[in-house]
Order: C-alpha cells, then sequence, then structure tokens
C-alpha cells in the first residue's frame, strides 16, 4: 500500500457547526501528531451554501488510516463527531474516498 490523499465530506447540522469545527481544528493536529499522515497540513473548505458541507483533504502516510480506526486520540475525535452530521440529499453524512496522486497528463498542443 501507499500513502493516500483522503478527500473527507462532513455534511453538518447548522445548530452543531461550531462544535464540529472544535473538533476538525484538532484532527490533523492528532493524526500528525500520531505519525498517521504526511507532514503537508490539510486543507479545509466550506460550502457557501446552507447548511454547511465542510471539505477536509489530508493525505494517510502508509498503513495510518488502518492505524487511525483503533486508537483512541484519534476515536476521541471521529466519535463525537458522528451526532453532529447529517445525511443530506440522498448522501451519507460522512464520505472519506482515498486517492492515489498521479502525474499530470501532457494537454495536447492546438
Amino acid at each position: 500500500m501507499q500513502e493516500q490523499t483522503a478527500i473527507c465530506t462532513y455534511r453538518v447540522q447548522s445548530r452543531h457547526e461550531d462544535r464540529f469545527l472544535e473538533l476538525l481544528a484538532r484532527h490533523w493536529r492528532t493524526l500528525h501528531g500520531l505519525g498517521l499522515v504526511t507532514d503537508e497540513r490539510s486543507e479545509i473548505y466550506r460550502s457557501v451554501d446552507e447548511p454547511p458541507t465542510y471539505v477536509e483533504i489530508f493525505t494517510w502516510r502508509e498503513g495510518g488510516l488502518e492505524q487511525a480506526r483503533t486508537h483512541p486520540d484519534v476515536l476521541a475525535i471521529w466519535d463525537p463527531m458522528e451526532p453532529l452530521l447529517e445525511e443530506r440529499d440522498g448522501r451519507p453524512a460522512r464520505e472519506f474516498p482515498r486517492y492515489r496522486r498521479k502525474p499530470a497528463t501532457r494537454q495536447p498542443s492546438s
């Protein structure tokens, strides 16, 4: 397995946005402190529409996700996050697809 970039989507209940942001502020810092993610800081985006949707992008080190799934410091963030989220527009409350970086392809000359 290699490093994998996660593009996490969180559909946050409006009334819980402040609490969610408190947890999100600790998320990458905790993962990084445990050596589970790369040194590149996470990027965080918020939807312009309401209710809020947040996207967090970061890269797991090899084996980092597997370790995170059982680490008490990570679960202390993930578990309280869950009730702050909601299913919306037929989509789950949270999504965590992972990707591998690929080199850019050359565009054909016109």
